[in-house]
């Protein structure tokens, strides 16, 4: 028998009204040997009509204006309560929802422990827990299961927790279902500022972490890892758009060309070089004559590395009164003969077979620049911002990505590391390993999928936000559809994301809108909670009036996995598990004063 503390004296819709008695207004209460908490906001009570147990959440506590005089003649006042109806037990067990409603006069009893672990952890494994409730500690299992079937969303301000929250989730994860995991899963991080590179998580024998960095270190053999892709990949329109923020009506287009170009030729041996000793032929000869191609061959010879070429077309010069090429006293017309005398013979020592795939591509884009100059398809000023971010580019591609099929077992997590990697590059390696995911595992799975990926986005306002003006409208329009498309499409492919965030309102509605369950830390900031109260449905009120308050490592718990908001505390994961997000301790770091140190 449970301890009975009061009876309904009103029902307004959904809202019941009860009145308390006074000895119940205690924290916790002890009775027939279990645990229960005392009446105050968020706890629950049962309710009980007929043979069910309506279970109602406290949301208000007042007192009665009129005061009761007691046989000793102690005054006292009544104390009443509002609550709103979440379930019911019958003999089925809890089932959430409005179905029942209490009337006048039904009692009200507290719930022991046992009762309420029951309604949060009816659909959890009971071993799968990252923390407790806050109010009840009771340590409540989740449904795993439902929870990584689908897009996660992990917000909260800084310092709030949300990092331990990420990785406590996923430690748990690996370190009970890893058996089951290994060869149906990947698991993929886009770790910004390299917090998950050490020991966090998974084991060196599960984990692959790649440290990319765009910054020279003199002396050292390899300053960053290299994340490979295919050469298939890498000659691929929407990967070279991406890479070079081509535009969508001239540069896009351009690229095309220069891919079929060499789809159609590439086959044969050196059909790079015929094809360059051709361009320069034709620039050379051509009817109409484009003196912008002069500059283009002269950037080719200096990528080719041909000091001879690159001497001889310095010498080279536009006469505009007779509109050709000429070199002293050598005029090149179309008809070829003094190209042949003078030019001819070094261009044919153009020997491509030792370029790698980066500097083909920077020699093909200018040689398809001449040819469509020649042709009067482009207009050069159109396709000369294109050209110079391909050359600008090349150096930190070259330090951050090799081409090449990738060798070695594939591992459960994967860990990318964009930590030294500079501004330009982490805005569009991260677009292109999604991408690079994406695309392989939607060609590659059956109906319904026998495998999942898991792409995890650390701090996903540098790349998800809809706020930057630092890029063009095209070019944030494209980055974000590439998203939207993986967040809307990918489920059903069995890919789903999880984003982690201090600044949700920075991020795509259209992404948030598309997550299905929620970790909320501390979040203050009024546009942040407006997107929180607009866009998750199975948010409470009185959750979400709780979170701006929420202690470090406290979130609200929410989504289509769990059947009602939960308050939890997350617990703190081990100094060596711990993502690298730690604040800096100033009492330690200035607690001791070396000789070495100047005081002045």
């Amino acid at each position: 028998m449970s301890i009975r503390v009061g009876q309904v004296i009103a029902v307004h819709g959904t809202k019941v009204v009860l009145k308390i008695d006074e000895q119940s207004s205690k924290e916790t209460l002890f009775h027939s040997g279990d645990k229960y908490k005392g009446v105050s906001i968020r706890e629950y009570l049962s309710i009980q009509r007929g043979f069910r147990d309506i279970i109602c959440m406290i949301e208000g506590e007042y007192l009665d204006e009129s005061r009761v005089e007691s046989t000793d003649g102690k005054t006292t006042w009544i104390r009443k309560v509002e609550a709103r109806p979440i379930g019911f037990f019958d003999r089925n067990g809890f089932t959430q929802g409005i179905k029942f409603l209490p009337m006048i006069q039904d009692a009200a009893y507290l719930l022991p422990e046992e009762r309420i672990r029951s309604i949060f952890d009816r659909k959890g494994d009971g071993s799968f827990k990252i923390g407790q409730m806050l109010k009840e500690e009771i340590a409540v299992g989740l449904p795993w299961t439902r929870l990584f079937n689908s897009h996660i969303g992990i917000f909260g301000n800084t310092g709030s927790g949300k990092s331990n929250t990420l990785a406590k989730l996923y430690t748990v994860l690996f370190e009970q279902k890893l058996d089951r995991i290994a060869g149906k899963s990947q698991f993929v991080i886009l770790d910004f500022n390299g917090e998950y590179i050490g020991s966090q998580l998974a084991t060196v024998a599960h984990k692959r972490v790649y440290q990319l960095s765009t910054h020279e270190q003199p002396g050292a053999a390899n300053a960053g890892d290299k994340f490979p892709l295919a050469p298939a990949e890498f000659w691929e329109l929407e990967t070279l758009a991406l890479l070079f923020q081509a535009t969508m009506n001239t540069q896009r287009p351009f690229l095309n060309r220069v891919l079929a170009g060499k789809a159609k030729y590439d086959r044969n041996p050196g059909s790079l070089t015929n094809y360059a000793k051709s361009a320069f032929r034709r620039a050379f000869c051509a009817g109409e004559v484009r003196p912008a191609t002069l500059d283009l061959m002269r950037a080719i010879a200096k990528w080719l590395d041909h000091e001879q070429l690159d001497d001889l077309l310095k010498d080279v010069s536009w006469h505009q009164k007779a509109a050709c090429f000429h070199m002293g006293t050598a005029y090149f017309h179309a008809d070829g003969n003094e190209y042949d005398a003078h030019i001819a013979p070094t261009v044919d020592t153009i020997d491509t077979a030792g370029l790698d795939n980066f500097d083909q591509l920077i020699v093909r884009v200018n040689l398809q620049l001449i040819s469509d100059l020649n042709a009067g398809f482009v207009q050069f000023e159109h396709i000369q911002p294109l050209l110079k971010r391909v050359e600008s580019s090349l150096k930190s591609m070259r330090r951050v990505l090799s081409i090449g099929n990738a060798g070695g077992d594939e591992k459960a997590l994967t860990v990318i590391s964009l930590r030294r990697c500079n501004n330009e590059v982490k805005k569009i390696l991260p677009l292109l390993f999604a991408k690079h995911y994406y695309n392989a595992h939607k060609l590659a799975v059956a109906t319904p999928p026998e495998k999942t990926v898991h792409l995890i986005v650390d701090e996903a306002h540098n790349i998800l936000s809809d706020q930057s003006s630092r890029e063009s409208e095209s070019w944030k329009d494209y980055r974000l559809e590439l998203f939207e498309e993986i967040i809307k499409e990918g489920r059903k492919f069995g890919m789903f994301v999880t984003i982690a965030s201090q600044r949700p309102a920075d991020i795509s509605p259209t992404i948030v809108s598309q997550l299905h369950n929620f970790f909320i830390h501390r979040l203050v900031n009024d546009r942040d909670l407006f997107l929180v109260d607009n866009t998750i449905s199975t948010l409470d009120a009185l959750s979400r009036g709780m979170i701006p308050g929420l202690a470090q490592g406290c979130c609200v718990v929410t989504g289509t996995a769990f059947e009602l908001p939960m308050v939890i505390q997350v617990d703190r994961l081990p100094s060596d598990k711990q993502p690298a997000s730690e604040d800096v301790d100033l009492e330690k770091l200035w607690s001791e004063v070396t000789d070495q140190d100047p005081l002045f």
